[in-house]
Formats: C-alpha cells, structure tokens, sequence
C-alpha cells in the first residue's frame, strides 16, 4: 500500500498542474510579465555610489570578512589625491563577488558601514561559464544616472532595482522608539533619500525633521543629534 499511496501523490501533483511562468516574450505567446516579488528579496547585488557619484565603497573589507561563503573579495586602495574615488582616505580597488558560492544572505549588506553594497530583486541571471559568474567591480558598479548595470545574461524589468535589500536597515527605528520614521540612510546617486519603512511615519523622509516636530537631540536618549547626518551619511 505504500507505493500506492506515493503514486496516489504524484497522480495528485500532476492533476493540480504547473506553476512555472513563461515569462520571456515570443515562447508560445504567453505573457512578458514576471511574478511579483517580495520587496525585501535578496538578489544580484549592486554597489552604490552617493548623490555627488562618489563611491560608497571604502575597501574597508568587512564585507568579505562577515561572508559566511567566502564569495566576496576585496583590496582596497588609497585614493588619488588629483581624482578621489570616495570621500575617505581609501577606496574599493578591488571588488568581486563569486556567485557560485554566494548564498544571497544578505550578511554583506549588514556589515557595510558606509551603505555601499545591497542587493537588488534580480535573481534571473545564467552564465555560458565560470568567468561571467564572477562579477567585477566594473559590473557592480552602479553608473553615472545610479542603475545597476545590465550585463547580456541579465534579465532586468522595471522596479527591480528599487527598494533594495538595504531598505529595510535604512528605515529601521534599530529598536529605538526616539528614531521612529528617522532615515538613518545617506542618499543614494539616481534614488535621493529613501523613504521609510510601510508603518513608519514619512515626516522626516518627506520634510527633513521628525513628524512630531521635535528635533533628533530632543528625542536621542544620550542627548545628541544621533539622526544628523553630513553630506556623505557621516555621523555628526
């Protein structure tokens, strides 16, 4: 009866039919449309450049440090004094991410303390080989107008790039009431600031201070202006 039963919930399986989504155009005419994604998915990633196209990155290296997969390496460099790359003593010089061991955990993006990688909902790219599964920093690198750039083997649509995995960390009130609604994330090149999280108030996002009008030293529990920031997501 056993075999029974499990051909009993194949039969089943088969009857109920496919889920899969033929989503690329001219196969057999369905439709172009992907399915939706959960806005907190974690997919290739991207490194971010601030709003004056600075880099965000500082080849600080923790990154690779945290990565539980050993699939990020880098080397950072010191920056030219005639054309800095980022606004540090030091940059990103060298930058990969090996796909065929990451494990898309996000862990990266937790211990970026200048905000520079996160990782977009685009999760539908192949290689032909191992080389184009090591992405350079030239291809995560965001461009000049702040979008991802979208290599042959990639397949982009629009709104995968926003709301990345780093929104979530951006808008958090981190545990602290005093912060709630506070965006504790510097402007992003081709995106501005992001707005916070559904269920937080958009007062600071939308007007600069806190919906209740009180000021980030007024609300900080150690009494300083923990939610200022400089032009470059420094704390004052």
């Amino acid at each position: 009866m056993g075999y029974l039963e499990g051909f009993a919930v194949t039969l089943k399986k088969i009857a109920e039919g496919v889920t899969t989504r033929n989503y690329r155009a001219g196969r057999g005419g369905k439709s172009d449309l992907k399915a939706p994604k959960p806005e907190r998915l974690h997919g290739r990633h991207v490194l971010n450049r601030y709003e004056d196209g600075m880099e965000k990155c500082i080849g600080c290296e923790l990154c690779a440090g945290v990565c539980p997969a050993k699939c990020i390496y880098v080397r950072g460099a010191d920056n030219p004094l005639d054309d800095p790359k980022s606004p540090g003593e030091r940059y990103g010089y060298v930058y990969e991410i090996n796909y065929l061991r990451c494990i898309h955990c996000d862990l990266c993006v937790e211990a970026c303390p200048t905000e520079a990688i996160t990782e977009t909902k685009l999760f539908e790219f192949s290689f032909t080989n191992r080389d184009d599964a090591i992405y350079t920093k030239d291809e995560l690198l965001v461009g000049d107008d702040g979008k991802p750039k979208n290599l042959p083997w990639e397949d982009w649509r629009e709104g995968e790039d926003e709301h990345t995995s780093g929104w979530m960390r951006a808008t958090a009130p981190a545990g602290k009431a005093a912060f709630e609604g506070v965006v504790g994330w510097s402007g992003e090149l081709g995106y501005g600031v992001r707005a916070p999280e559904h269920g937080q108030s958009a007062g600071h996002a939308a007007t600069g201070s806190f919906a209740t009008g009180e000021t980030p030293s007024d609300k900080s529990p150690s009494g300083d202006a923990g939610a200022e920031h400089d032009e470059h997501g420094g704390h004052h």
